[in-house]
């Protein structure tokens, strides 16, 4: 798997024109999956992203984690974030799992996420969305489970 970590001081995702999902400070988490993952590479992400230390502390050192300041989550779904660019013009989506798989795995994500007390936002799967976001910093990650 693979997560893109935006720290943010407000985000929301629109579909067909509807707000799915909005937090205010936290956390916007493009999230990918490829083929051989499983429910233990979104165990370790979602331990991994909650414990970050990448929020400031009074002396503006990144020493907090999402759960130390109680940030919250905006989820979204993201299969390009597996486009392959290194041949041609148009990204080779191959390494992108199939969609069954793919949603299986982001709702563990999402609820492992859940269940380490962070309140969760997502978007729809599959659907075609619209992400806006405040970038705190800006302060954008990638962070993977291979």
């Amino acid at each position: 798997m693979r997560v893109v970590v935006q720290r943010s001081k407000q985000a929301k995702v629109t579909v067909a024109g509807e707000i799915t999902g909005e937090i205010t400070s936290g956390l916007v988490l493009l999230v990918g999956v490829t083929h051989e993952d499983t429910k233990d590479d979104a165990a370790y992400l979602a331990d991994k992203i909650v414990n970050l230390r990448i929020f400031e502390d009074a002396s503006e050192k990144m020493n907090h984690s999402l759960l130390d300041v109680g940030g919250q989550i905006l989820s979204i779904s993201q299969f390009t974030l597996y486009g392959d660019c290194r041949k041609g013009r148009r990204p080779n989506f191959m390494e992108a799992a199939r969609p069954d798989h793919a949603e299986e795995l982001y709702k563990a994500f999402n609820q492992l996420l859940r269940e380490k007390g962070v309140h969760v936002e997502t978007g729809v799967f599959g659907a075609m969305m619209e992400v806006s976001l405040v970038n705190d910093g800006p302060v954008t990650l990638i962070v993977e489970s291979k």
